[in-house]
Parts: structure tokens; C-alpha cells; sequence
């Protein structure tokens, strides 16, 4: 099939790449000028595991190929894929849907003939609706344009793996027609016996919602025994692998840390309790406003364990921290729990240095005001603590003797529980893990 994808982000260009890896014709869709010229010549200007090869073999073959030009997409594609952003709303608790609307607009006055429009985007209820009335109203094919929505479920950092082989597909379809245009587009993944799950749209909408703030609740709710843990004395680790075993519990997504960040949690669980307590469900949105609590509270928790290490306040101290995107496998840094708890340490008057094996550029875009290195070995050269804020393999595969003899002082805060602490405690650091008892 020709398919378009709209908008050409950590969405669009895997969902892009994906498209066109199972056999489809694909044409995408930006206003960045530069970065179209970028993507064509195979050029990959996001880091995620895989997109690269993938885009450099399907732009070369000619079976992927971009554009800023939404009439040649609309005269080449039957099926258009919007992966715009919607990122938080100025409120700070709804989506901002304008990107999703400004693309249909400029879309339909060239949407002449049947077309499928599929949203990727997580929206707010009732974006569906309002979507298929206003391009039945602009679109010279009127009602012959349907809207579904087939939100992703994609990790940063999987996803292309997970465009591939995800766990599932869902599908909000206003009609048989749709559902069957969308079969097409997902044939090959559906002959691998992928779940496909087909609802009105309003219930694909809430799906995605509720699958994000549910995460994000599990991550809060760990986090929260990792306090108790603390305070009590308890091994947050050993407790995790122990209740993860229940089925009903599950050990997925199940790890202590400095909190959940990126592009979609932060966003999705404010929105779907803005959604809760718009439909009135008022207990929802009290449990899940709990869950924003937890996380908002973490940087706090942080410095707190990191003061407690040192044994003084970090004002003045140099530090280390390894990490700088949300999670590893990406360069995203939005909403990332390792730049808050750096920027925190700065704001205290602390000498910090962020190291992060892809995020570099794209942190200090975003927090200019810290240090960066993109060597490993520099970063650790001089510093009186290191805090392991991004589970990166790099930093569970460094030395810790030959890292000891850089270091001002060998004192490491492992916040994702990523290090096996005895090596580096026999090469003489001090070791704090959170929620786990204190190692020397």
C-alpha cells in the first residue's frame, strides 16, 4: 500500500521506517525543511536502537522517501498515518491538540477521493469525533474521509522493535470499511499471530490512557516502598523480585528508581487524571493524582540520599552524574528524572557534570547551565560523587579500579540498581542504592 506518515519525531519517523521494513510505500511528512533533507539522504537526527539502518536501506531503495509537501502526500497516499506531537496543554493537564488539528486542516483541501486518516498520537477523549467532523467539513471528499485511532504503545528505545513485533495492536474504527483498510495496512505483523484489537474509538482513545497511567502508577507505587525500605532498613530489590513473581503483580515495569520521564508518562498520567476528573470519577483521579506525587517528589528524595552519602550538604561538592536521557536507548530528555536531579543539585550549589552516551546535545539544549562530557573516563576525573541516574549498559560494564584512581573520592549513588555493588566496593567506592541498604 501507499501509506503517508505526518510528522517526522520519535513517533513518525520509526512508525516511517517500520512502515516501509513490511513491505509499504512511504512518503513522510514535516515543516522542518533541514530535516527532511536530512531524512532523505538517510540521515538518522534522533538516536534509537535500529532506526538507522532501517532508514539508510529504505530511502537508498527508493521505498521511503520525505517531504514538507502535503499535496504530493495526499496525490500519493490512500492511507495517512498523524504522528504529530500533542504534548501538555498550557494548563499543565490536558493535551495540546493543536499539532493534530493544524495537520488535518492543512491536509483536507487536497483529501479528493476515499482516504483513511489513522491517529497515532495519545489525545484527549473525544479528539476522534472532533476530528472526523472537521474534515468532513473541509474535505472535498466529505464523508468519504474516516478518522481512526490506533494509538502506539511504543518504549523509547524499542521502537522500532516494537512497531515490528508489538504486543498488540488497537484500533478505534467508525466502520467495516476502516477496520478492513487497516487490516491491510497491518497484514504482515497480523499473519504473525500480533492481537489486534478493534473498539469503537472513544474506548482505543482511553486505552492508551489507561495503559500509561497504570505504569505510571506501578513505577510510583515501588518508588514509595523504596522509601519505606529505606527508612526501615528493608532491601527494595530483594522485596521487588519476591512480589514481582505474582501474577497479578507482574515484575515488568516493577523497579525502584528516581522516577519515570519522557515524552508520554509524565504527560499521559496528568492527562488521564484531568480526564477522570472531568467525567467525575473522582476516586480515579484522587488514586492518580497520588501517583504524580510520588514521582514529583523523587528529585527531593534524590538529594536527600545523595546529602545522607556524603554526609554533608552538596553545596560546593563536584559531581558526577551518569545520564542524561529519561531512559537508556534514547536521546530523549524530556521530563528526564536524571537532568531534574542534576539541575536540583546545581540549584544547591553544587559542581555538576553530566556524562551520557547519546544525550549530550540534546541535554544541554535543554539545561544549558550544567557541565557535559561525552567521555566517560573525563567525566569521573576530579569528582567527589558519582549518581547513576540512567541505566545505560556503559555504566554497568565500567571499570571500578581504574575509575577509583580519577575520582576525587570513590563514592557512587546507584539509582537504578544497575551496578552489582560487591566489584565496587572490593575496588574500595562506597556504594548507596536506592532503597536498599547501605554498602560499604
Amino acid at each position: 500500500m501507499r501509506v503517508s506518515v505526518i510528522g517526522c519525531g520519535h513517533l513518525g519517523i520509526p512508525h516511517a521506517a517500520a512502515m516501509a521494513e513490511i513491505g509499504h510505500e512511504v512518503i513522510g511528512v514535516d515543516l522542518d525543511q533541514s530535516k527532511i533533507d536530512r531524512l532523505n539522504a538517510g540521515e538518522c537526527p534522533i538516536y534509537e536502537e535500529g532506526l538507522p539502518e532501517l532508514l539508510a536501506t529504505h530511502t537508498a531503495s527508493g521505498q521511503l522517501r520525505f517531504t514538507t509537501d502535503l499535496a504530493e502526500a495526499a496525490a500519493f497516499a490512500d492511507v495517512h498515518f498523524l504522528a504529530v506531537g500533542t504534548p501538555i496543554d498550557a494548563d499543565g493537564r490536558s493535551y495540546d491538540t493543536g499539532q493534530v488539528f493544524g495537520a488535518a486542516r492543512a491536509l483536507a483541501p487536497y483529501l479528493n477521493r476515499p482516504t483513511v486518516i489513522v491517529g497515532k498520537s495519545t489525545v484527549t477523549v473525544g479528539t476522534t469525533r472532533d476530528l472526523a467532523a472537521l474534515l468532513d467539513r473541509l474535505s472535498p471528499a466529505g464523508e468519504d474521509v474516516e478518522v481512526v485511532w490506533n494509538p502506539e504503545f511504543l518504549r523509547e528505545g524499542h521502537a522500532i522493535e516494537d512497531t515490528l513485533r508489538p504486543d498488540r495492536i488497537v484500533v478505534g474504527v467508525p466502520s467495516p470499511h476502516a477496520e478492513d483498510v487497516v487490516r491491510q495496512v497491518y497484514a504482515p505483523l497480523l499473519r504473525d499471530q500480533v492481537p489486534l484489537f478493534v473498539t469503537d474509538p472513544t474506548t482505543a482513545e482511553l486505552i492508551k490512557g489507561a495503559a500509561n497511567a497504570y505504569l505510571g502508577m506501578k513505577i510510583s507505587f515501588i518508588n514509595g516502598v523504596a522509601d519505606m525500605c529505606a527508612a526501615a532498613g528493608a532491601d527494595v530489590h530483594q522485596l521487588t523480585e519476591a512480589i514481582g513473581v505474582d501474577p497479578r503483580i507482574g515484575r515488568g515495569g516493577l523497579n525502584a528508581g528516581p522516577g519515570y520521564g519522557g515524552g508520554c508518562l509524565p504527560k499521559d498520567v496528568r492527562a488521564f487524571t484531568a480526564s477522570a476528573q472531568a467525567l467525575g470519577a473522582l476516586d480515579a483521579a484522587t488514586l492518580l493524582r497520588s501517583a504524580e506525587q510520588v514521582n514529583e517528589s523523587r528529585p527531593a528524595a534524590t538529594l536527600a540520599l545523595i546529602e545522607k552519602t556524603l554526609g554533608r550538604p552538596v553545596d560546593g561538592v563536584r559531581i558526577t552524574v551518569w545520564g542524561a536521557s529519561f531512559k537508556a536507548g534514547t536521546d530523549d530528555v524530556r521530563e528526564s528524572p536524571a537532568l531534574a536531579i542534576a539541575t536540583l543539585m546545581h540549584q544547591r550549589g553544587a559542581a555538576v557534570t553530566v556524562h551520557d552516551p547519546h544525550a549530550v546535545t540534546a541535554a544541554l539544549r535543554r539545561s544549558p547551565e550544567l557541565d557535559y562530557t561525552e567521555d566517560l573516563n573525563d567525566s569521573a576525573m576530579g569528582a567527589e560523587l558519582i549518581v547513576l541516574a540512567t541505566e545505560w549498559p556503559q555504566f554497568r560494564d565500567a571499570d571500578p579500579k581504574a575509575l577509583a584512581t580519577l575520582v576525587a573520592s570513590p563514592v557512587l549513588v546507584d539509582l537504578r540498581n544497575l551496578l552489582h555493588a560487591d566489584s565496587w566496593r572490593m575496588a574500595g567506592w562506597t556504594v548507596r542504592q536506592l532503597g536498599r541498604p547501605a554498602q560499604e
